[in-house]
């Protein structure tokens, strides 16, 4: 919804004082109106009175009391938050803290929850369960139905459509928050100045806007988001937009702007790349729930959900039955076209002494494997008889599709390989980049 910000006031009773706390609900409560969509949660109010920053708001007032254990450096922190559209749960009891300063993820699959998450957090959704701290601020209690309003959260938000401005330069989308602020003239200046250089854009301020590029458009955006210094950059599948070559370029940026100015950033993807090239942590989303956190290494190589498994990345996968022997498992594998069926050991991890002699399976990335011809005779530890039965051929290399003991799954190898569909392959497998999982 976009409003006029010149729209005339006379004649209007002046509105109920504002409550930091209280959401916007009671009658004849009339807070302000929206500008410029949700781009920066601006506020102008009906007054014609100056739209306020959220550290102007809370000048004098002290803030809501936070839980004693919070770690100092914890920035942001969500407590059993929970979001329902009717019976369904879009956000089921999310815990998260993201640090001061950190890039973190959100990512996860169309409906998985993040970006009602995200807009919970800035304001734009009601918190139904939990609540949401950040530094020494309550933003949202669903326990006492108090919630801070949007504009004075000093949240900003790109996202994934940048809404930049036809009518106005590069400089004059820019300067729009700090003058819905009424910051001075000459302040604005110098502000809008340092960010367009910040984003390598200040030889485009004069420009209109209609002449950029999706990827310059994304960096009005960006800078737009950072100039009035916001506590809290949120950014909303904010290069889907873009191509390759430009989503690759633009990850580098906000690492860049990450570093330089010290804000802390939640980013919200279905990409993995994004994520893992983007953040310091990574949180995978699924059905409304977090199902894991930690950084992209943490997370791709020791999964611990099966739905984290799956979702990052390619596996391989093979059944057999483990034997435990005390300090260390092996499992043993199903022969393949009279080749005898081989092991893999030693395999260590908790729990794995009650899988003894119980079918397991194995996963392992295709990135881990070696691919070795058939031996002549038995096959050494730890290879895996697989059979070729499609290829692709990609330049490069070659994409083969392999049959692993029922299972089948994506390998690449080099375009000298020589693989042919029918033929039967060694896989040498790792133990130590083995995971066993309950079949």
């Amino acid at each position: 919804m976009i409003a006029s910000a010149g729209r005339p006031t006379s004649g209007r009773p002046a509105p109920p004082p504002l409550d930091d706390q209280d959401r916007p609900n009671r009658p004849g409560f009339r807070p302000g109106r929206w500008v410029a969509e949700e781009e920066f949660m601006v506020m102008v109010p009906e007054t014609g009175g100056p739209a306020k920053s959220a550290v102007a708001d809370q000048r004098g007032k002290s803030p809501e009391p936070t839980s004693p254990a919070a770690d100092a450096r914890t920035h942001l922190r969500l407590e059993g938050v929970s979001r329902y559209f009717g019976h369904e749960a879009a956000v089921n009891h999310i815990n998260l803290d993201i640090k001061r300063g950190e890039i973190f993820a959100l990512l996860g699959a169309s409906g998985c929850g993040k970006s009602t998450t995200l807009r919970m957090i800035a304001g734009l959704e009601p918190v139904d369960e939990g609540q949401i701290v950040m530094g020494d601020r309550v933003l949202a209690d669903a326990r006492t139905r108090k919630s801070l309003a949007p504009e004075r959260r000093n949240i900003a938000i790109v996202f994934q459509s940048y809404a930049i401005w036809p009518h106005m330069t590069v400089a004059q989308n820019v300067a729009f928050p700090l003058k819905m602020r009424r910051v001075p003239r000459a302040e604005r200046r110098t502000r809008v100045d340092k960010v367009l250089q910040l984003t390598g854009m200040d030889k485009w301020a004069d420009k209109s806007a209609t002449l950029l590029s999706g990827g310059q458009q994304q960096r009005v955006a960006l800078a737009r988001a950072l100039v009035y210094e916001p506590d809290l950059l949120l950014l909303d599948e904010p290069l889907s937009n873009l191509d390759t070559q430009l989503r690759t370029q633009m990850r580098s940026e906000i690492r860049r702007l990450n570093q330089e100015l010290g804000v802390t950033m939640l980013f919200v993807t279905h990409d993995q790349d994004e994520a893992f090239t983007v953040a310091d942590r990574v949180g995978v989303m699924a059905g409304g729930k977090l199902e894991q956190i930690g950084t992209p290494v943490e997370m791709y190589d020791h999964p611990k959900t099966p739905y984290v498994r799956d979702f990052l990345g390619k596996m391989l996968s093979v059944e057999g039955t483990l034997t435990w022997s005390g300090a260390e498992a092996t499992v043993r594998l199903p022969s393949l076209d009279g080749a005898s069926g081989g092991g893999i050991t030693p395999l260590t991890g908790p729990d794995l002494a009650s899988l003894d002699g119980e079918r397991v399976r194995l996963f392992f990335r295709p990135e881990d494997v070696d691919i070795e011809p058939m031996p002549s005779g038995a096959l050494r530890p730890n290879q895996i008889a697989a059979k070729v039965v499609g290829e692709e051929y990609l330049g490069d290399h070659y994409e083969y599709k392999i049959d692993i003991g029922g299972s089948t799954g994506g390998i690449a190898a080099p375009r000298r390989s020589g693989h042919r569909v029918g033929d039967t392959i060694a896989l040498q497998v790792d133990p130590a980049r083995v995971s066993v999982w309950a079949a």
